[in-house]
């Protein structure tokens, strides 16, 4: 059976907003203050009005979760309440041999040799929330072992003292946080200030969320859709263990807040759009096209914001905007020309043309969201502002504030000791220039100036490598040692990794391309230095300031961050839930100056708290 698209309207999410209360600062100063307790409950949920109901676990019984609006400078405690009862796991879970075009864009499992993973039909509600992108103290974060159970509840405080922005909610639980976040636990979680309301940007009905995400769904014995959510993956190798090592998870079927392909009524005027790439590990890459003659729109959508806030000015998106997964982006349409008409929302590779299916590359339905626009006129008293946030400050390498550095190197698969899965490798400069051995990285300055650094950490359970000072800048670099190109028949293949830290918000300021032909993944170091090739050009859609950053495949991308308003124990981690699950997920310590000067290993391995200089100038 084939969907229909844009069969059924566009989903919107309750809105949340805090209770008020009142609390008094340190300064003696007073301010409002919140609560919320929101349920995690199991649910049915309509995904598509051609599919029998799908069983799933939601925020407060949605799928999405409410959106959640809050006031900048207005603190709100959320009690996030466990009401799941053990049972029926609402996400199957299955491995299949890899095929072309990708079998895990195809419906059911009846593939020949599909394999199901052990364990996962019995998983208990085991959850724990963290809200990506909140500034706020670790013990508020989320720790990913730190799940609540039937009946448990986890408190978390958040201060909301940062700029307008989206952020979002959702499931990090450790090991599962891929099937957690599948089977429906996530929402959006906006923060308002008064940059913002000075704007005058749409609002109200004008303004809609759009949890963009894929999903694949089982099929019965006659081949008919069930509804059943489907975790299906294709199987690469198998690791040391015996065990498989598969690709991460792409699924056919794209939901808008819960809904397969949905269409959204507008009027002929501006709406702004809050929108999150909430996917496993799909990586989208939106146009908006005229559905009468399949060209793509060109004048009509301004993104304002990033991840994390506003962007100084408007910039025009006339082509495909790349989103990877945990990535938001702010957007403003202006739909006054195309009255009577529809537009459409699609997923587009580089291999076709934008609205039409590449199956060989993982997408079989181009389709996300279709626009019916109105044919009569509306007022529209919003005028788009030249400016959008005065206080925007872009950091350079001129401009950067004092702070230290710190290489992050991102392993291929099939590096010797990663089991063949990619790795997050924590490095430190060492003096063993020269060194052809595991765990030792040369790279090759402009200048042909070399330095050595040698691994720290790689997986989740090595010693925490990275100890912060509180309120310090730091500037993070992730080196991909990963080929672009990967002999793989899926575009989950590819070999990017949305790198994502807590706590921090920054500002990517420089791509390199890298020679990357003197790593051996079988050894597990360089035979000969690594090196930069050319500066590459930072988008002028990724200039604000974001807290997931594309760390492309022969490519470092510097991100520089103030680690302020929390400390403790945090992680950073890629942002495609199978890596994150597998392990390519790192502790990091923030704490106070004065407390790691007395530290025993301070600068000694362990908590090292010197930090290298990867591109000295």
């Amino acid at each position: 059976m084939e969907l229909v698209p844009h069969l059924d309207p566009l989903p919107i999410p309750p809105v949340l907003r805090p209770h008020r209360g009142t609390v008094t600062t340190k300064e003696g100063a007073t301010t409002g203050a919140g609560e919320l307790t929101v349920h995690l409950r199991e649910t049915w949920v309509q995904l598509h009005s051609q599919l029998p109901p799908t069983r799933a676990w939601g925020y407060e019984g949605h799928v999405p979760g409410p959106t959640i609006e809050v006031r900048r400078g207005r603190p709100l405690t959320v009690v996030w309440r466990n009401h799941i009862a053990k049972g029926d796991y609402p996400v199957l879970a299955y491995e299949v041999p890899m095929e072309q075009p990708p079998a895990s864009n195809r419906p059911g499992r009846t593939e020949a040799g599909a394999e199901e993973v052990k364990g996962v039909s019995a998983l208990p509600p085991w959850s724990v929330t963290h809200l990506h992108g909140a500034v706020t103290g670790a013990d508020n974060d989320g720790w990913p072992e730190n799940g609540t159970s039937r009946n448990e509840a986890q408190y978390a405080s958040y201060p909301n003292d940062q700029r307008a922005c989206g952020l979002w909610y959702h499931d990090h639980a450790m090991h599962i946080t891929r099937f957690n976040v599948q089977s429906g636990l996530a929402g959006m979680y906006l923060v308002r200030d008064v940059e913002e309301d000075a704007l005058a940007l749409p609002s109200g009905a004008y303004e809609v969320p759009l949890m963009i995400a894929d999903r694949n769904l089982d099929t019965d014995g006659e081949g008919r859709l069930s509804g059943r959510l489907l975790h299906k993956t294709e199987i690469i190798q198998r690791d040391e263990h015996g065990k498989n090592v598969t690709l991460p998870f792409s699924g056919p079927y794209t939901l808008v807040n819960g809904a397969v392909w949905p269409h959204l009524e507008v009027a002929a005027r501006w709406y702004r759009f809050r929108v999150l790439n909430a996917s496993n590990a799909r990586v989208y890459r939106l146009a908006l096209i005229d559905e009468a003659t399949g060209e793509t729109v060109t004048g009509a959508v301004k993104q304002i914001g990033t991840d994390a806030g506003l962007l100084p000015r408007p910039v025009a998106v006339d082509g495909p905007l790349a989103l990877a997964p945990a990535e938001r982006v702010d957007l403003l349409i202006d739909f006054s020309r195309f009255r009577g008409r529809r537009l459409r929302l699609v997923n587009t590779t580089d291999k076709v043309a934008p609205g039409k299916p590449d199956p060989g590359s993982g997408l079989p339905f181009p389709h996300v969201l279709q626009f019916r626009v109105r044919p009569q006129r509306e007022y529209d008293p919003f005028l788009l502002p030249a400016v959008l946030s005065p206080s925007f400050r872009r950091i350079t390498h001129e401009n950067i504030p004092h702070h230290g550095h710190r290489l992050v190197v991102l392993t291929p698969p099939g590096t010797k000791g990663g089991g063949g899965h990619p790795e997050i490798w924590e490095m430190r400069e060492t003096k063993r220039v020269g060194e052809a051995r595991d765990g030792i990285i040369e790279i090759a300055n402009a200048s042909g100036r070399i330095r050595a650094y040698e691994r720290i950490a790689r997986t989740f359970d090595d010693t925490p490598g990275f100890t912060v000072e509180s309120d310090a800048w730091e500037q993070w670099e992730f080196l991909n040692l990963a080929p672009n190109v990967i002999n793989l028949p899926m575009a989950a293949a590819t070999p990017m990794h949305p790198m994502h830290i807590h706590l921090t918000s920054f500002q990517v300021i420089s791509r390199d391309a890298f020679d990357i032909r003197g790593f051996d993944p079988s050894l597990g170091g360089t035979v000969t230095p690594v090196a930069p090739l050319r500066k590459l050009p930072v988008g002028v859609h990724e200039e604000g300031w974001k807290d997931t950053v594309q760390a492309y495949g022969e490519q470092r991308v510097s991100v520089v961050g103030q680690f302020t308003g929390g400390s403790g124990r945090f992680v950073y981690h890629c942002h495609v839930l199978e890596h994150e699950d597998a392990h390519m997920m790192r502790p990091f310590i923030v704490q106070p100056r004065e407390v790691t000067a007395l530290s025993p290993h301070a600068g000694h391995g362990g908590h090292d708290n010197s930090v290298a200089n990867p591109d000295p100038k």
